[in-house]
């Protein structure tokens, strides 16, 4: 490849994903052991998205085995549910499904009226679910997780990590394996309606049976996968990427990596997630807003495109310099001698061939780290309809 065109690759590549050299939280573990296989900034505060969804799943289940509601307990959409942001059911004001049905809604379709559906008649109010969120949250260990919502929706204080992600995931298929199905369903029919879940992986993945993807501007594109081969399932908490297919991507090579070396590390290692270090230096609540490629979050094509011309012309001019460098040199080997330098007061003698020799120096190119699994950026749609809206956004979620 030559020099022109690998600058202009490199500097396409950093366009599209601004992000391409800074990796979100990851986390990558043993389910029936908490094994950690593989760990980066596991403590570091993140905002959760949808992937709160997971901690209302696992209260409704609780919910159910207590007698307190049924699967076929009727959940009725409130006023404040439908006024929800998509992506959601949509359902009018005083219309009704079963918990059964709103439970596949809310882990397949990621439905934040659903959501709020399931708070107001398990907790009575949202408040009152979300106090026994986090009550659930300390009881399982997750130290550093605060919830203010049942959905994930933008809320400064709703915090978590990929730590505490990893210990609800493992808890959540541990505590109530009965609904493991519900986890592993690539798409949801609910009327009329066909809906896909976000987690591509249960379509590409092999082995892949769970768990749910998020996202809001400030968090990224986020997801606990999980993926079962010869009777071992693995975890991996992704979380910060720009892209779903980038998402996608970090997660199956996370997962693909520990199946490979399963043997070996399972063998060596002790660390579990509660034994694992504390990840430092704390960043505090980061936000990846800014390299986001989603049009919710102020991502624009064509804006992109004409960063790109700008990054192809001065590769141009680049290549062009070095060009010019390499006729001088080659003028310099077939005459004896140097190109002659410019002055800024008057033109310099050309230098004798031996002295030119000893002042010439080569410039050695750099290089620029990457991630090590990469993707094609899927140049995101505008939002759908309520029924097929994103996972979430800056003000629809």
């Amino acid at each position: 490849m030559g020099v022109g065109r690998l600058i202009v690759s490199m500097l396409t590549l950093l366009a599209l994903s601004p992000a391409a050299a800074v990796a979100g939280p990851t986390l990558l573990f043993e389910a029936s052991s908490g094994k950690v296989l593989y760990a980066e900034d596991q403590d570091h505060y993140w905002h959760p998205a949808s992937l709160t969804k997971i901690m209302t799943a696992y209260v409704a289940f609780e919910a159910i085995r207590e007698g307190r509601i049924t699967p076929e307990t009727k959940l009725v959409c409130s006023e404040t549910a439908s006024k929800e942001p998509p992506s959601k059911i949509g359902l009018p004001v005083g219309a009704e499904m079963t918990v059964a049905l709103g439970l596949k809604a809310l882990i397949v379709k990621s439905a934040n009226d659903v959501a709020v559906m399931l708070a107001e008649t398990i907790g009575g109010n949202v408040d009152g679910f979300v106090q026994k969120m986090n009550a659930t949250a300390r009881k399982l260990g997750m130290s550093r997780t605060h919830f203010v919502n049942p959905n994930g929706l933008p809320a400064p204080e709703q915090v978590t990590t990929a730590r505490d992600l990893a210990k609800l995931a493992r808890a959540v298929i541990r505590d109530y394996p009965e609904y493991a199905e519900l986890w592993a369903m690539p798409v949801v029919q609910i009327g009329k309606m066909k809906l896909a879940s976000h987690n591509s992986l249960l379509r590409t993945f092999e082995g892949a049976d769970g768990l749910k993807t998020g996202f809001i501007c400030d968090s990224g594109f986020n997801v606990v996968a999980s993926a079962t081969r010869d009777g071992t399932r693995l975890m991996a908490v992704v979380l910060g990427e720009p892209t779903p297919n980038e998402r996608a991507l970090r997660a199956a090579s996370l997962l693909e990596h520990g199946f490979q070396h399963y043997g070996w590390k399972n063998f060596f290692n002790t660390t579990d997630l509660d034994s694992l270090p504390m990840s430092i230096p704390d960043k505090g609540v980061m936000s990846v807003r800014q390299s986001v490629l989603s049009w919710d979050c102020g991502y624009r094509p064509q804006k992109a495109a004409a960063r790109i011309l700008t990054l192809k012309s001065r590769a141009a001019r680049a290549k062009q310099r070095q060009k010019s460098k390499q006729d001088g040199k080659q003028e310099a080997t077939a005459t004896g001698a140097a190109p002659a330098k410019a002055s800024a007061s008057a033109p310099s003698a050309a230098k004798p061939a031996a002295a030119a020799a000893a002042t010439v120096t080569k410039t050695k190119p750099g290089g620029s780290p990457t991630k090590p699994a990469a993707g094609n950026a899927a140049a995101p749609a505008k939002a759908k309809a309520a029924a097929a809206g994103p996972e979430q956004g800056v003000a629809k979620p």
